[in-house]
């Protein structure tokens, strides 16, 4: 009697389980582009530890002379994960539709990244015992809060110095869309119509302060955050897709199933940096 494998087997018997890297298939997402990745984490339980280390002072010492014992503090944070999930159900019709599967790709895709970015910038605290979903970037103690925008760019000058003087190297701003709007308003002078900000009408790339500008949808209306991506860690995992003909065998349809398990922490949250822009819903 032949041995039934995989390789024989109709496609009921052997379901698809694929997995894509995260930064081929939604590169995009903030957590990719203002997070150092540090590792990966699968389950709700385990967690990621990453080290780091508070420097001790240094000087000068005379030739021979004795030389004092420094005592750097060597520390951790802990990331823990939260696993972003979507489950779709369609007519077996449906499913085998040409075009269909790559539309429904292209839907997750959002899907995952709309629910990721609007957590890692603002996902409430969990309520102990709770550890995940992590607190989003706007609700982490220790955020440096710079004020409101309004008027001029002096607060988010004074913003970025302070993060600077704490060691920080910004890397982003990540804003709104109506707050970006609200900066491009800005006038170089009571009596002018032309913008601080420039006239804006040919940017590559936006940028402020020298800083690369992420616009972002999901971002709280009228707020802004000045980012090190340095000082952000995060657990990232692969973006699984599943797909069975099983769950609903009775109403003859397919479930596609997606998966995407993220974490995220500030090493020294004294290295970023919040604000809110003054506008039409703004403060």
């Amino acid at each position: 009697m032949a041995t039934q494998t995989t390789l024989s087997s109709q496609y009921a018997w052997r379901p698809d389980q694929s997995t894509f890297h995260a930064a081929d298939v939604i590169p995009e997402a903030l957590i990719l582009q203002t997070s150092t990745v540090s590792g990966e984490i699968d389950g709700d339980e385990p967690s990621l530890h990453v080290a780091y280390v508070d420097d001790a002072d240094a000087d000068f010492v005379a030739e021979a002379a004795e030389i004092d014992e420094s005592d750097p503090a060597m520390s951790e944070v802990v990331v823990h994960t939260g696993k972003i999930s979507q489950l779709v159900r369609l007519s077996r019709e449906q499913w085998y539709q040409e075009g269909t599967a790559d539309q429904l790709r292209k839907s997750v895709s959002r899907a995952i990244i709309k629910r990721a970015d609007q957590a890692y910038l603002a996902q409430v605290v969990p309520t102990p015992p709770a550890v995940q979903p992590p607190a989003g970037l706007l609700n982490i103690n220790g955020v440096v809060d710079g004020g409101d925008v309004s008027g001029d760019l002096d607060s988010l000058v004074d913003l970025i110095a302070d993060l600077q003087a704490e060691g920080s190297m910004p890397s982003h701003i990540v804003v709104d869309p109506v707050g970006w709007a609200e900066l491009r308003k800005l006038k170089t002078g009571t009596d002018y119509n032309s913008s601080l900000l420039g006239a804006g009408t040919t940017d590559a790339k936006p940028m402020l302060l020298s800083l690369p500008v992420l616009i972002n949808r999901w971002a709280s209306p009228y707020t802004g955050l000045v980012i090190d991506k340095t000082a952000v860690v995060s657990a990232v995992g692969d973006v699984k897709v599943a797909a069975s003909e099983h769950t609903y065998f009775s109403s003859d349809s397919v479930a596609l199933r997606a998966t995407w398990r993220i974490g995220w922490n500030v090493v020294r949250p004294q290295r970023i940096g919040q604000f809110s822009i003054a506008g039409g819903g703004g403060s």
